[in-house]
C-alpha cells in the first residue's frame, strides 16, 4: 500500500523529532561513564543475558544492530568476534559509537537511517538485534519494518528485540515522570504485536522481564531521590551490581522468574523479548 503524502510527512517529522532528541542525547553522555560489559553481563542485564544465551558462541557471526544508540551492544558484539553494522537514526550517535568502538579497539560498521528505511543485502545476516526500538516505530509502520528485516536474515537467522509494555501501572506512572529523557513518540507495545511477528516468521517465541525487581524504579526515586527527568532509570540500573542491592534483587529476579511464567501476570512485566526465526 502507497503511503499518502500526508503519512509521509509525519513519518519524516517523527524521524527528525527522534534524530534530534537523540543527538541532543549523545551530546551529553560522557564516554568513560559507559560500561559495554555490564549491559550484557551485570546483575541487572537480565534480559540481555537471556538472549546472549539464546544467541550462542558469537565468533564470525553477521550482526546487524538496528537502532544501536550509543554503540554498547554493537561494541560488545564485536568484542564477541561478530562482524557488526552498526545503525542509528542519530548522526551524534553514529559519532558517539565509532569513538566507543575505537576506546575498546574494535571496528564497527555505522550507518545513519531510519529503522524503516535501511537497505542491505537480502539472506545475509545471522542475527539482528533491536534493544528498545520497536516501541519508536509508528504501528503503522510495524508490519513493513519486520518484513524488511525478515529479507535481510539468512535461512534460520532470527531476529532479537527487546521493548517495553503497556501494562503495568508503576511503569505507566514512571513514563508520565519522566517526559524530558524520553521521545513523546515512542508507545510500548501491547501482546497483540506477537501475530505480526508470527505473520512473518515462521517460528517466534517471547520471555518477559521485570515485576517484583520494579521495586528498583522505588528505590531509586523514594531512597536515591533520582529526579527521573535528570537521571534515565532504565540506563542506571546497569550501575548496580551484587555488592548494591544484590541481596535483595537476586532474591526477587528469581521470583519473577516464577511469576512471569503465568499467563496474564507476564503482561504486567516492564519488558519483553522476542525472537523471531526465519
Amino acid at each position: 500500500m502507497a503511503t499518502s503524502n500526508t503519512e509521509q510527512e509525519k513519518h519524516e517529522d517523527l524521524h527528525k523529532r527522534e534524530a534530534d532528541f537523540h543527538d541532543d542525547w549523545a551530546t551529553s553522555e560522557d564516554l568513560a561513564e559507559i560500561d559495554v560489559v555490564a549491559l550484557f553481563e551485570g546483575l541487572c542485564a537480565i534480559e540481555n543475558r537471556y538472549m546472549i544465551e539464546q544467541m550462542g558462541n558469537l565468533q564470525g557471526k553477521k550482526i546487524l544492530d538496528v537502532g544501536a544508540g550509543l554503540g554498547e551492544s554493537s561494541v560488545y558484539f564485536a568484542m564477541q568476534g561478530a562482524e557488526v553494522t552498526y545503525t542509528d537514526i542519530s548522526p551524534q550517535m553514529g559519532e558517539l559509537a565509532k569513538e566507543l568502538a575505537a576506546r575498546y579497539n574494535i571496528k564497527i560498521n555505522v550507518v545513519i537511517s531510519p529503522a524503516e528505511k535501511m537497505v542491505f543485502e537480502k539472506d545475509y545476516f545471522d542475527i539482528v538485534y533491536c534493544a528498545n526500538l520497536m516501541h519508536h516505530v509508528p504501528e503503522t509502520e510495524h508490519t513493513i519494518w519486520l518484513e524488511n528485516i525478515h529479507q535481510f536474515l539468512r535461512k534460520g537467522g532470527k531476529l532479537y528485540t527487546w521493548d517495553p509494555i503497556k501494562y503495568n501501572p508503576v511503569i505507566n506512572v514512571y513514563r508520565k515522570m519522566a517526559m524530558d529523557v524520553r521521545t513523546i513518540d515512542e508507545m510500548p507495545l501491547g501482546f497483540d504485536i506477537l501475530k505480526k511477528y508470527k505473520a512473518t516468521f515462521s517460528n517466534v517465541h517471547h520471555k518477559e522481564f521485570w515485576l517484583s525487581t520494579l521495586v528498583l524504579f522505588l528505590y531509586y526515586y523514594f531512597i536515591k531521590r533520582y529526579n527521573p527527568n535528570k537521571v534515565r532509570y532504565w540506563k542506571r540500573i546497569y550501575k548496580e551490581n551484587e555488592k548494591t542491592i544484590g541481596w535483595w534483587f537476586k532474591p526477587l529476579s528469581a521470583l519473577d522468574n516464577f511469576f512471569l511464567k503465568i499467563p496474564l501476570i507476564n503482561r504486567l512485566a516492564w519488558n519483553i523479548v522476542i525472537v523471531a526465526e526465519k
